[in-house]
């Protein structure tokens, strides 16, 4: 075994850029979101390109777009306060779906471990990123694991994930929970 290897060899220098460059300008633009790393990924589980324009499904000014999914849709509960943001293409005819909330990422963590019942796993302690499986990765069918990973936007006092809604209230959300349902709905 080389021990000299980083020791998440799956973090590209993509992501490493995209974290020097939040760290440096917490006012930055805000990237598109990408599904979060799974531990022990491999090269092949690197983060598929931007979608299309027309792959996004971006909330619209207002408090619910009409295409909202549920969690009958989601195949899980989705906190009370959490807003739907954006569903995603994340290849291989999956979807990802962002939701924000302004509850602690400490408070969305044990809330998942207590419906989903289960501990789930830490990905990252700065910043905090937790990954809860939903089901089993089929790799030759799925770009990602069906999986409800929850991160923390105001780590290191950061402002928080930008409001993708113009004029939408709250501006920020300290806390994002992306769901990849065990069956992706279209």
């Amino acid at each position: 075994m080389n021990r000299s290897r980083a020791p998440w060899p799956w973090i590209g220098p993509a992501l490493c850029g995209l974290l020097y460059v939040l760290a440096a300008s917490p006012v930055a633009a805000q990237p598109v979101p990408r599904p979060f790393p799974r531990p022990g990924g491999s090269p092949r589980d690197t983060p598929p390109p931007p979608a299309p324009a027309g792959e996004t499904e971006p909330l619209q000014s207002g408090a619910t777009a009409p295409n909202t999914p549920d969690e009958a849709t989601l195949g899980v509960s989705i906190y009370p306060n959490a807003r739907y943001l954006a569903a995603y293409d994340a290849g291989r005819g999956q979807r990802y779906y962002l939701f924000g909330t302004n509850a602690s990422f400490d408070d969305m963590v044990n809330y998942y471990g207590a419906v989903l019942r289960e501990r789930g796993d830490r990905v990252f302690d700065s910043p905090p990123v937790h990954m809860f499986e939903l089901g089993r990765f089929r790799e030759e069918t799925m770009a990602f694991p069906p999986s409800v990973t929850i991160k923390d936007y105001i780590w290191s006092g950061a402002a928080g994930y930008a409001n993708p809604a113009p004029g939408g209230q709250p501006s920020h959300y300290a806390t994002i929970i992306q769901i990849v349902p065990l069956l992706n709905p279209r």
